[in-house]
């Protein structure tokens, strides 16, 4: 019987890779599952219901014996013995996991033999979409961030007829319309913005269109998507064109939230520092790049700014702070992962299988 660990996440993680709903699947599954005493409490799950649930709670020492350990994040809290030296040899780790940004987390995992997959790497093939966790994050990512914006915007979203006056409709331009940026689009539109979006693939346009926002056409736009379905880094010539022409609607935008991102690489810069300062006095912005160094070129990640009256947030963990929907939401894609290496409570992974070979990074 394979035993599955959940960790308690560091500092400024909210989120949990397991919910009572995914333990339960886990122990129909054959497996038995040990989590980390207060795991659940950012998330607003106590230990007890993840006993109902049928899983034991245990301290650090007896979740880090499990073969299968599932968190959010690889990376360690400062000061603290970092989780792979405290694992056993041959067990496998499953969470986010950037390889470029763990250089020291690959090493230790190579050392103790560790097989670690990552849940950035799942593939975008019609098998794995339930296991898709960049897209169930990008989601509540995607709607927080308007949330977000409305709440540092000194004027109202909606179009209102009033016996004081008419309020025109704020203005909201999104960057990349991609899982996110179309979850914004569609929230945006829903509080009653206008809405209009870019995005360097030219297939977005349609689904821009479809929620009811307006396309940024860009002249003589190249094919920026990748067989993946994921955007391909773009030409210095195209994102020159690209920038000058939404440069003209950012400067009429009250909000901006900014999406882009190319897999494995630095956000592109895609609002300049121009950009901000032609934007309108309690204009935001909202950087949903900013962990891979942002798509505004002032970004701070991790932080708030002002810039000239103009706000920019730089929240590297947007979906975290939707913690109870986005762990149960990322505790599921793990159960369907997990489903395709689990046999009768046994550890049985095909290394041939498309998924679980795009989704291994060591060893």
């Amino acid at each position: 019987m394979a035993i599955i660990g959940v960790l308690k996440e560091p500092q400024g993680e909210s989120r949990v890779a397991a919910t009572p709903n995914s333990v339960k699947a886990l122990i129909k599954k054959g497996c038995e599952v040990v989590i980390e005493a207060g795991a659940g409490a950012s998330a607003f799950i106590s230990d007890e219901e993840y006993r109902k649930a049928g899983a034991k709670i245990e301290k650090p020492a007896k979740v880090f014996s499990s073969d299968i350990i599932l968190a959010v994040n690889a990376s360690q809290a400062k000061g603290k013995k970092h989780p792979f030296q405290a694992m056993k040899k041959g067990a496998i780790w499953i969470s986010f996991f950037l390889p470029q940004l763990e250089e020291k987390s690959l090493a230790l995992a190579k050392e103790k033999g560790i097989g670690i997959f990552s849940m950035n790497l799942i593939p975008r093939i019609s098998r794995a979409q339930s296991m898709d966790a960049l897209t169930s994050q990008s989601t509540v990512a995607g709607y927080k961030a308007v949330l977000l914006a409305t709440s540092h915007l000194p004027r109202m979203f909606p179009l209102m007829i009033t016996a004081s006056g008419t309020i025109r409709p704020a203005k909201v331009v999104i960057l990349g319309a991609g899982v996110a940026g179309l979850q914004a689009i569609a929230t945006a539109r829903r509080l009653g913005a206008q809405v209009e979006a870019s995005d360097v693939r030219q297939a977005a346009k349609e689904q821009v269109e479809s929620l009811g926002a307006k396309f940024i056409e860009v002249p003589n736009a190249e094919n920026l998507e990748d067989t993946g379905g994921y955007a391909k880094e773009a030409s210095k010539e195209f994102l020159q064109k690209q920038s000058e022409e939404v440069a003209k609607h950012i400067a009429q935008a009250d909000v901006v939230i900014a999406t882009a991102l190319v897999p494995g690489k630095k956000a592109p810069i895609l609002v300049t520092k121009a950009m901000v300062e032609s934007m309108k006095n309690g204009s935001v912005i909202v950087d949903l790049a900013a962990q891979m160094g942002g798509n505004c070129e002032l970004t701070k990640p991790g932080d708030t700014l002002n810039h000239n009256g103009i706000t920019i947030i730089g929240h590297t963990n947007i979906a975290g702070t939707v913690a109870a929907d986005a762990s149960e939401m990322y505790a599921q894609n793990l159960v369907n992962f997990l489903n395709g290496m689990l046999k009768e409570g046994k550890i049985e992974i095909n290394p041939e299988d498309e998924v679980y070979k795009a989704a291994k990074v060591s060893p």
